[in-house]
């Protein structure tokens, strides 16, 4: 059964696929054609986040799919791990397998595929780059640029997108 929680300052275009039990923070941006799948159990999205066209967000695991703030999911990623930290950004046609658990300040790099066998959890400032999806560790530079840049990036989609699209209301 569908149920979804979606506040006030979030900003969901109609013309999004959402199945499952699914709760959207404050002030996140859901653009059209972008899907989210609670099928085993619930996605929680946190505050601030961006999910653009053609992401796929699914949670397949019998756990919440927790999903911190300012996260930004670029379009035609999919996403299925169980937890994403804060300001992450999974950038263009990337895929992150359900047994990896993303912390904060990851970036996952355009194309990438982060499938690991075995359950791992990625470290905090986690840089995932190329074909071979290599790994090395951010300094953390330029974090508070980057914070005010994505923050500005949501604000502007929180008042362009309802100009030329419908919006879904909480129907919870």
């Amino acid at each position: 059964r569908d149920k979804f929680s979606i506040h006030s300052k979030a900003v969901v275009c109609q013309d999004v696929e959402l199945k499952g039990d699914i709760t959207i923070g404050a002030g996140s941006v859901v653009h059209p054609k972008a899907t989210i799948f609670a099928l085993a159990a619930p996605i929680v999205i946190g505050t601030g986040c961006i999910v653009e066209e053609g992401a796929i967000i699914v949670n397949r695991r019998k756990e919440v799919m927790r999903i911190g703030d300012e996260n930004l999911f670029e379009i035609g990623c999919r996403i299925e791990c169980p937890v994403v930290g804060n300001y992450n950004t999974f950038s263009t046609r990337s895929r992150v397998h359900h047994t990896i658990r993303i912390s904060s300040f990851c970036v996952i790099g355009a194309g990438c595929l982060l499938v690991p066998t075995e359950e791992e959890t990625l470290e905090d400032y986690t840089m995932v780059y190329g074909p071979a999806a290599e790994r090395r560790q951010w300094s953390g530079r330029g974090k508070v640029q980057e914070i005010d840049l994505r923050r500005k990036h949501a604000e502007y989609l929180r008042e362009m997108l309802p100009k030329f699209n419908r919006l879904i209301k909480d129907a919870s």
